[in-house]
């Protein structure tokens, strides 16, 4: 703690104007009620500089502590049972959704794989007409076409098929097991 010289400027001695010192002047006159009263006066400052002092110490560090005290948590203990009952009411609250997921991506799946049968007799019946237009001879350039517009219409169903396999293979991976 400092001292109060090295804090406060150093106080009046005489609280007349005219430096006159009745304290330390033995011959001046002066009634005792005042003397009593500039005794009383000074004791007032010496106890009010104090408390400041006081008061200065004891809250310097009150930004820290208002941060400190800021920055709170609570934690919360609950015991097993109510642990237990809030994990069955998710599960109450979230199965129905669940079970409605897994119905729709298996009728999406059965309509994935009805559409793959499709393509596939497709593409078997381009491959045979292309067959026939191989092994017969070509009457005239309308069939030639015709060959042509086949075999684009096979390769394209070929890539379909190629697309949806690739789609069904990745279905069957996401498809949760069922308990």
């Amino acid at each position: 703690m400092k001292s109060r010289s090295s804090t406060l400027p150093r106080p009046r001695e005489s609280v007349f104007a005219g430096g006159l010192d009745f304290r330390s002047d033995a011959n001046a006159v002066c009634p005792p009620n005042v003397r009593e009263c500039v005794s009383a006066m000074e004791d007032c400052c010496e106890e009010a500089f104090e408390a400041q002092q006081l008061l200065r110490n004891g809250t310097f560090d009150l930004p820290r502590m208002n941060k400190v005290l800021e920055s709170q948590r609570v934690f919360l203990l609950i015991d097993e049972a109510t642990v237990r009952r809030y994990r069955s009411d998710l599960a109450d609250e979230i199965e129905p959704q669940i079970k409605e997921l897994i119905d729709r991506a298996e009728q999406g799946l059965k309509f994935l794989r009805r559409k793959e049968g499709l393509i596939h007799s497709k593409a078997e019946a381009a491959k045979v007409m292309q067959s026939r237009a191989a092994t017969a001879p070509t009457a005239n350039k309308r069939e030639e076409r015709r060959v042509q517009l086949l075999s684009k219409q096979r390769r394209r169903l070929e890539e379909d098929v190629k697309v949806l396999e690739s789609e069904i293979m990745a279905l069957q991976k996401k498809k949760p097991p069922r308990a």
